[in-house]
């Protein structure tokens, strides 16, 4: 079977992605273009194409309908390189339908379940669109079908859904599924899908946890067993916020970032298609290149750390066999399933690799860290501001401590494998034409 559509069976919710996908689309409340539009029906329609935890398969798919829209949108506007290719155009061919014409195919391509819902949402796009000069908006579907088709092509047999790693024997520092439920790792074949942006995920490894006899590692340990357990008396509420805060799925909440900056900078169609496609695809390597490294340490998370210590060979380490992180599922939540230790090994941290693979992107795209963002978690029902793009990257590090589940090291760690795929994108890809 055909990886790309395996997620058919899923079962899904008509009616409601229905009213939240007509809502997204309709003209009436566009957020600005076919792009961000279209960027958010993409997220509504892979949120519900994926299953619970999936979060890191979801990165794949907004990066090849983001890639898409790009090479599309470029295509007419030949400003700059493409990703994967660049059809014959004109510069009077219509972008926005491209571009979403670009984003609906890739979308029935990966979810074609959802495509009874998503035709008629298109079709009423499309036709909305203004057709001057004539025969605009058709040439621009052409340019859309075609950057679409490459992209699935493209991605054919690329290791989604493949064989899982296999696991090291159970050992003091070795990961193994955790309480309350002890579930494991629903994709963890996303270590050894084919890159997007890097030539391989293994030049992206990193120097690994620390020797559990270290005072590094003694270090990491006290600091998370304090600022992260359920019964924390340092954590302050503030901590608490973010911790639940980055709790939310965190590509679907970048990607409202991006659509909010695409509106408060004043971005064009193409500018847009060019930044969605950035951020997405180096998220999307950099969770590929995280999950190859975790399943290279299989480092073990702080609960079965804090909860073994007496195990671990390190006299500085006290265990605490009852021990908890504040991600447990009587820690209160806005929205969502309740909060546990996600169930794949500690290091590096995927949110730390894939916040900081965006975060730096950003940076580059902009040519500057100083823009104020906003950004609202359905997690813990709350907004969050930032003055800097860098002031995220490093919330997201510290929050991951405070929530009990990773170590410093897999963040911080996590962090620099996430620059090293915005530094090579960089130097790489989406170069202006000269």
């Amino acid at each position: 079977m055909n990886p790309l559509t395996q997620c058919k069976k899923i079962p899904i919710l008509p009616f409601l992605i229905a009213l939240a996908l007509v809502s997204l689309a309709s003209p009436k409340v566009a957020r600005g273009d076919a792009v961000t539009d279209w960027n958010a029906i993409a997220s509504t329609t892979i949120v519900a194409g994926q299953p619970p935890l999936l979060g890191a398969a979801g990165v794949l798919g907004f990066a090849m309908v983001q890639g898409a829209v790009y090479d599309a949108v470029n295509a007419i506007d030949r400003g700059h390189r493409p990703y994967l290719v660049q059809p014959n155009a004109n510069p009077t061919d219509s972008k926005e339908a491209a571009a979403a014409t670009a984003s609906y195919q890739v979308l029935i391509g990966l979810f074609p379940a959802q495509q009874p819902i998503l035709e008629p949402i298109y079709n009423s796009y499309i036709a909305a669109l203004s057709d001057d000069p004539p025969g605009s908006k058709a040439a621009g579907i052409a340019v859309g079908e075609a950057t679409a088709a490459a992209m699935l092509e493209a991605r054919m047999n690329d290791g989604r859904f493949g064989p899982p790693p296999e696991l090291y024997p159970e050992a003091p520092g070795v990961w193994r599924p955790t309480p309350p439920n002890f579930p494991f790792d629903p994709a963890p074949w996303v270590g050894n899908v084919l890159p997007f942006i890097v030539p391989t995920a293994e030049m992206l490894r990193t120097d690994g946890p620390n020797a559990l006899t270290s005072a590094a590692y003694t270090e990491d340990f006290n600091e998370v067993k304090e600022l992260g357990s359920l019964t924390s008396t340092t954590r302050t509420a503030d901590q608490t916020d973010a911790a639940i805060f980055w709790a939310d799925n965190g590509i679907v909440l970048f990607n409202r970032v991006f659509r909010t900056l695409a509106a408060s900078q004043n971005l064009d169609i193409v500018q847009n298609a060019r930044l969605f496609a950035m951020t997405n695809l180096a998220a999307a390597d950099a969770l590929i290149g995280c999950w190859n490294d975790k399943y290279y340490w299989q480092f073990w998370r702080p609960i079965t750390a804090i909860r073994e210590a007496d195990s671990d060979g390190n006299p500085a380490t006290e265990a605490d066999p009852t021990w908890w992180p504040l991600f447990h599922p009587t820690t209160p939540v806005f929205s969502g399933p309740p909060l546990v230790t996600p169930p794949f090994p500690d290091h590096p941290s995927g949110h730390t690799c894939a916040t900081s693979a965006i975060v730096h992107t950003l940076q580059n795209f902009f040519g500057t860290d100083k823009i104020a963002f906003s950004a609202f978690s359905n997690r813990s029902g709350t907004t969050r501001s930032f003055d800097r793009f860098s002031d995220a990257n490093k919330e997201v590090i510290d929050a991951r401590v405070w929530a009990g589940i990773h170590f410093r090291t897999a963040d911080t760690q996590g962090a620099v494998l996430g620059n090293k795929i915005a530094h090579y994108l960089e130097k790489h890809y989406f170069q202006p034409v000269q």
